[in-house]
C-alpha cells in the first residue's frame, strides 16, 4: 500500500517517511503487547494516545484538503471530520477512566462520537468511487452495495447479533448501541468493498492507502463489538495498536500523491496504450468485479443455512434480509441483460457501420497473415489493382511486390515489428504493386502507398495507388532541376555536378573545366524580332550545345543568354596540351554556337563569348564557376565571340569590387540610400494589396543604382562576395521598410510591405525572431503586415535551420513567401519543407507565358500547386496587359511589375495608395493601348552613361548580359 513509483528522473524516491510510520506503529503495537509497564500508563496510552493519533491524522487530512484543491478534497475533509470524532470520542473515554477514575458509562457521549465516526467515512468513500456514467450503473453500484451489505448483515445476525438483540438486562439505548456499531461496520466494510472494484486511477496510492487505513480499523471495530473480547477489553492492550495505526495510516494517506508524484495523476488522465493481453486472458480485477454480486448471494445463503444447520428457527431480520439480497440479485441481473443486449445491437451495428465502410473505401485494405500469406482483401482491390479481391487472398504478399522494392519492404516491416507498439503504433512503406490486366492493359506496375497496423500477429495494410503523384512529383523533379524553356540542366543542378567533379574521386584531374557562354547580340533579336523568337533562339542554341559536348560531359542554362559546360578531364599533366584540348572544344563550340539560326524563315546570327576555367588545386565549385564568369567578361570586353582562359590576374575586377563595396558601405553610412516600393496589385480589382520595398542608391548626379548595378555584377541582380556588407544593407532595408510601413498604418494605409532576404540573411541571428519582434514592437506595425520573401536557397544552408527560424518567425505572425519559384531545384525543395504563405512566379515565366504555350502550361501547373496548398501567389515582372490577361486566367492572384507601376518614391506611393487603385485590362480592351499608371523614378541599368541611360526598367528578363563598364 505504501509502495510509490520511481521519482521523476530515474531518482527512487525516499523511504524515511514509510520506516518513521512503520517504526511508530511497531513502537506502540509492542508497547500495547507488553502492557506499556503500568496499569496507568497502558490508560494513558490507550485513551489520550488514540485520541492524538485521530486528531492527527484529522489535522493531515484537513490540510491537504485546504492546500490542494481537487475533485477529491470533500473526500479528505469528510476524513478529517471522521477522525476528529474518533480524536473527541477517545478524549472523552480517557477523561472518564484516566481523569475521573470510574468506569466508561453506556451509553455516554463517548459512543455518541463514535457512532459520528462512520458516516463521514462512507460518504468520503462514495467520494473517491469512479462515478457511474449511466443511470443503470449508478442502480447497479447502489445494489452491489446492498448485496454485500444484506450479505454481512445475513452473517453477521445469525452469527452474534441476534444474540445482541435479544440480549436481556440492558436497557433500549444499549441494545440499540450494541447494534449500531456493528451495522456501522458491516456499511463502512460494504464500501470498501466496493470502492475496491470502482476507485479512481488518479491518486490510485492515496486511495489505497486510505481503504487500508479504514479497513484496519472496521477489522478493530468488528473484534471490539463482539461480546466475548469486549467483555475482556481494557485500555492500552493490543487491539489499541490496530486503532492507531489506521489512524496514522489515514494520517499519510493523502500525501502519499503528493510525495509519489503527482504528475502520475496526470498521466493516469492520459490515454495510455494498453498493453498487450495473451489470447483469451482477462484481468483479474475485473473477474472478481463481475463475481462480486454473486459472491454476495452466497454469503447470504451461507448465514440462512448457519441458522438451519444450528437447529433455530429462521429469524425474521435474516428471512426479510436474505429475500432482499435476492431481489436485488434479479434485479441487478435483469439490468445486465438489458445492458447486454444493448451492448449486442450496438457491437453489431458498429460492425455493419465498419464493413460498410471497408466494403466502400476507395483504399485496398489487406490483412496479412505472420507469414505473409494475404487473408482478406477488400473489393476495391478491383478499381485500385485491376485484379479481383478473391485472386489475391492466398496469394503470398511478397510475389505482389517488384522485387527491386522487396528488400527494402522486408526491412521496414521487421522494423516495425521489432519496435514497441505504444512507441510506433503505425509505420507508412511505399513500393511498386503487380496489377491486373484490367488495370494497366496487362501486367504492369502501380506505386502503392500503404499505412501498416498491427493485427494479431500479422499486419494490415491500408493501401491507395499514387501513381499519378509519383509521376507529377518525377515530371516536378525534373522541372525543378531542367531549365523550362531549353529543358537543359538549370544552374541548381549543374552547380551540383560541378561540385561532385571538383570534390569528387575525380578531384585531382585538374584539366576538369567550366566553360561559361553567352550569347552576343541576343538583345537586339529581342528588341528586332520579338521575344518569341529569342525563345525560338534559346532552344536551337541549348540543342546546338547538348549535341557538341561529350556523352560524360554536362550542358546547362544558366539563366537569360547565359549557358555552362562541364568537360571533364583525361588525367593529363601537361599544362599546355590542357590548354590547348579544352580551348580547341571551346572553339568548336563557339563556332557552333555563332552559325546562323533559322527563325520564322530568316536567319538569325549572334555570336558566342566564352570564358573557361579549370579546376585547379584548391579551387571550390563556387570559385571554379566564379573564374569562368570573370574569364567570360573579359571575353566580351575584348571585342566579343572568342574565347578566354580565365588568368590570375583577372582577380584585379574583384579588387575593383571590394573597392566598391566600400563605397557601398560609405554610401550606407552616409544616408545615401533610398527605398522604393513597387505595388502589388490584384490582378481581379486592381487594388494595391501589399508594397515590395526595393533599396536604391542615389548617386551624385541623382542617378537611383541598383546594389547590383553598384557592385558591378550586371544583369544578375547579386552583390559580390562580401557578405558583411551585403548583411549592413539588408538590416538597413528591413528596418527602414519596417519604419516606413508603420507610418503608412498610422497615416491610413494599411498595406502590408515585402522585404526580400537571402536564406543566409535569414539565419543570420541579427534576424532572430526575438529581434525581429523587438524591431515590429519599437516602430509599432503590426506582425502581420512585414512579408519577408526567400529570394535564393543556398544549398550549403540546411533546409532544416531554415525551416525552425521560418517557423518561429510565423509563430510571431510575420508572412514568408518563395520568391522566384518555378525556376529551380531549390525552390520545389523549399514549397516541400518551408512554411511559406505566398509564392512569387519567377520572372522568366511571367516573361514568355503569352508566346510560348510550354510555358504557359508549366505555369499554370504551378499556379494550381499554389492554389491547392492554400497559398497566395504574386506574379513578378508583369509588364503587359497580355500577361495580366493570360496569368488571371490561370488563376494567378497578385501581380506586380510596369503592366501597372514601377518602383515608387513615400510620396508617389502615398499618392498611389490614396486612389482606387490601377486599372487592370480585360478581354475587351485587349487590343487597345494600354496606359501605365504610376510612374517610377528613373533607374539606370548597365551601361556606359549618355542620354539613354535613364529609361524605365525593362519589360523582358531575356536581356543580353551587358559589358560592365570599366
Amino acid at each position: 500500500m505504501l509502495s510509490r513509483p520511481p521519482a521523476p528522473g530515474g531518482r527512487p524516491p525516499s523511504t524515511v517517511p514509510q520506516i518513521a510510520l512503520a517504526v511508530l506503529c511497531g513502537g506502540y503495537a509492542v508497547g500495547a503487547a507488553l502492557g506499556w509497564g503500568s496499569h496507568e500508563v497502558a490508560l494513558i496510552m490507550g485513551d489520550f494516545g488514540l485520541s492524538i493519533a485521530a486528531l492527527v491524522a484529522a489535522v493531515s487530512c484537513g490540510l491537504y484538503a485546504r492546500r490542494h484543491r481537487s475533485r477529491f478534497r470533500p473526500a479528505w475533509m469528510l476524513f478529517a471530520a471522521s477522525s476528529a470524532m474518533a480524536g473527541i470520542g477517545n478524549g472523552i473515554w480517557g477523561w472518564y477512566e484516566v481523569i475521573e477514575g470510574t468506569a466508561v458509562p453506556s451509553p455516554s457521549p463517548a459512543d455518541f462520537c463514535f457512532l459520528l465516526f462512520a458516516p463521514p467515512a462512507i460518504v468520503g468513500l462514495l467520494v473517491l468511487a469512479k462515478r457511474p456514467v449511466t443511470r443503470a450503473g449508478w442502480v447497479c453500484l447502489g445494489l452491489d452495495s446492498w448485496l454485500i451489505a444484506g450479505s454481512l448483515l445475513t452473517l453477521s445476525w445469525s452469527l452474534a447479533l441476534a444474540h445482541t438483540a435479544h440480549f436481556h438486562g440492558r436497557s433500549v439505548a444499549q441494545s440499540a448501541l450494541s447494534l449500531a456499531y456493528p451495522l456501522l461496520d458491516i456499511v463502512l466494510v460494504s464500501m470498501v468493498l466496493a470502492l475496491h472494484f470502482r476507485r479512481s486511477s488518479v491518486h490510485r496510492s492515496a486511495i489505497n492507502t486510505a481503504v487500508a487505513a479504514l479497513a484496519l480499523t472496521v477489522l478493530c471495530d468488528a473484534l471490539f463489538s463482539s461480546p466475548l473480547l469486549r467483555e475482556h477489553y481494557r485500555s492500552g492492550q493490543i487491539l489499541d495498536a490496530g486503532w492507531f495505526a489506521g489512524s496514522m495510516l489515514l494520517a499519510y494517506a493523502p500525501w502519499v500523491a503528493r510525495r509519489a508524484g503527482e504528475a502520475c495523476a496526470e498521466e493516469d488522465l492520459k490515454p495510455t496504450a494498453r498493453r498487450p493481453q495473451p489470447h483469451g486472458s482477462r484481468p483479474i480485477a475485473g473477474s472478481l468485479a463481475a463475481l462480486t454480486p454473486y459472491l454476495a448471494a452466497a454469503v447470504c445463503t451461507l448465514g440462512i443455512l448457519t441458522n438451519v444447520l444450528d437447529g433455530r428457527r429462521i429469524d425474521r431480520v435474516v428471512l426479510f434480509t436474505g429475500c432482499t439480497v435476492v431481489l436485488a440479485l434479479v434485479v441487478r441481473q435483469g439490468i445486465m441483460l438489458l445492458d447486454n443486449i444493448t451492448l449486442t445491437q450496438e457491437l453489431a451495428q458498429k460492425e455493419n457501420h465498419f464493413r460498410s465502410l471497408v466494403q466502400g473505401s476507395s483504399d485496398v485494405i489487406m490483412i496479412a497473415a505472420p507469414s505473409g500469406v494475404l487473408r482478406y482483401v477488400s473489393p476495391a482491390a478491383a478499381g485500385v489493382y485491376g485484379r479481383d479481391a478473391e485472386e489475391l487472398v492466398g496469394s503470398e504478399l511478397a510475389s505482389l511486390i517488384h522485387p527491386e522494392d522487396l528488400g527494402r519492404v522486408v526491412h521496414e516491416v521487421r522494423r516495425f515489428l521489432a519496435a514497441a507498439p505504444e512507441d510506433e503504433p503505425t509505420t507508412r512503406i511505399e513500393c511498386r504493386f503487380r496489377a491486373g490486366e484490367r488495370r494497366l492493359g496487362g501486367d504492369g506496375w502501380l506505386n502503392v502507398e500503404s499505412t501498416v497496423n498491427r493485427h494479431h500477429g500479422g499486419l494490415i495494410f491500408n493501401s491507395r495507388d499514387v501513381t499519378e503523384r509519383v509521376r507529377l512529383q518525377a515530371q516536378l523533379q525534373h522541372n525543378a532541376s531542367h531549365d523550362a524553356l531549353t529543358d537543359l540542366p538549370n544552374r541548381a543542378l549543374f552547380t551540383e555536378r560541378v561540385t561532385k567533379a571538383v570534390t569528387g574521386r575525380r578531384a585531382s584531374d585538374h584539366d576538369t573545366a567550366v566553360l561559361y557562354i553567352d550569347l552576343d547580340g541576343f538583345k537586339q533579336v529581342n528588341d528586332t524580332i520579338g521575344h518569341q523568337a529569342g525563345d525560338e533562339l534559346l532552344v536551337q542554341a541549348a540543342r546546338r550545345l547538348g549535341e557538341s559536348v561529350r556523352s560524360g560531359d554536362i550542358a546547362a542554362r544558366l539563366g537569360g543568354d547565359e549557358f555552362a559546360a562541364l568537360i571533364t578531364g583525361d588525367g593529363t599533366r601537361d599544362r599546355a596540351a590542357r590548354d590547348y584540348r579544352i580551348h580547341e572544344i571551346a572553339d568548336r563550340l563557339r563556332i557552333k554556337l555563332s552559325e546562323p539560326y533559322r527563325i520564322d524563315g530568316r536567319d538569325v546570327r549572334v555570336a558566342a563569348s566564352i570564358g573557361v576555367a579549370f579546376a585547379e588545386p584548391g579551387v571550390t565549385p563556387a570559385g571554379l564557376l566564379r573564374n569562368a564568369d570573370l574569364a567570360m567578361y573579359r571575353a566580351k570586353q575584348a571585342g566579343k565571340g572568342r574565347v578566354e582562359l580565365y588568368a590570375p590576374q583577372m582577380q584585379d575586377e574583384v579588387a575593383h569590387r571590394a573597392e566598391l563595396a566600400t563605397k557601398l558601405r560609405t554610401a550606407l553610412h552616409d544616408g545615401e540610400f533610398a527605398l522604393l516600393h513597387q505595388p502589388v496589385v490584384d490582378l481581379s480589382t486592381g487594388r494595391v494589396t501589399a508594397v515590395a520595398a526595393h533599396a536604391r542608391w542615389r548617386s551624385a548626379q541623382g542617378i537611383l543604382f541598383t546594389p547590383a548595378e553598384f557592385l558591378r555584377v550586371g544583369d544578375r541582380g547579386r552583390f559580390a562576395e562580401d557578405g558583411n556588407r551585403a548583411a549592413e544593407l539588408d538590416r538597413w532595408q528591413l528596418e527602414e521598410a519596417v519604419e516606413q510601413a508603420a507610418a503608412r498604418h498610422r497615416a491610413g494605409h494599411p498595406v502590408p510591405v515585402a522585404v526580400r532576404l537571402s536564406a543566409r540573411r535569414l539565419l543570420d541571428r541579427a534576424l532572430s525572431p526575438k529581434g525581429v519582434e523587438s524591431l515590429l514592437t519599437r516602430h509599432g506595425l503590426p506582425p502581420r503586415a512585414l512579408v519577408l520573401e526567400l529570394s535564393e536557397s543556398d544549398p550549403r544552408i540546411a533546409l532544416d535551420d531554415l525551416e525552425r527560424r521560418l517557423v518561429a518567425l510565423r509563430r510571431l505572425g510575420v508572412r514568408i513567401a518563395l520568391d522566384g519559384f518555378g525556376s529551380g531545384y531549390a525552390a520545389i525543395s523549399a514549397l516541400r519543407r518551408l512554411p511559406v504563405d505566398v509564392l512569387r512566379l519567377d520572372r522568366g515565366l511571367v516573361d514568355g507565358v503569352v508566346e510560348s504555350a510550354r510555358l504557359h502550361k508549366i505555369t499554370a501547373g504551378l499556379l494550381r500547386i499554389a492554389g491547392d496548398l492554400g497559398m497566395q501567389s504574386v506574379a513578378d515582372g508583369v509588364d503587359l496587359p497580355e500577361q495580366v490577361l493570360a496569368l488571371r486566367s490561370m488563376g494567378c492572384t497578385h501581380g506586380m511589375g510596369t503592366a501597372f507601376s514601377g518602383p515608387l518614391d513615400e510620396h508617389r506611393l502615398r499618392r498611389s495608395l490614396a486612389h482606387d487603385g490601377y486599372p487592370v485590362p480585360d478581354v475587351a480592351s485587349q487590343g487597345r493601348a494600354v496606359v501605365l499608371s504610376g510612374s517610377a523614378l528613373p533607374v539606370r541599368h548597365g551601361g556606359p552613361a549618355g542620354p539613354d541611360a535613364l529609361v524605365h526598367p525593362p519589360l523582358r528578363s531575356n536581356s543580353e548580359t551587358s559589358v560592365p563598364p570599366t
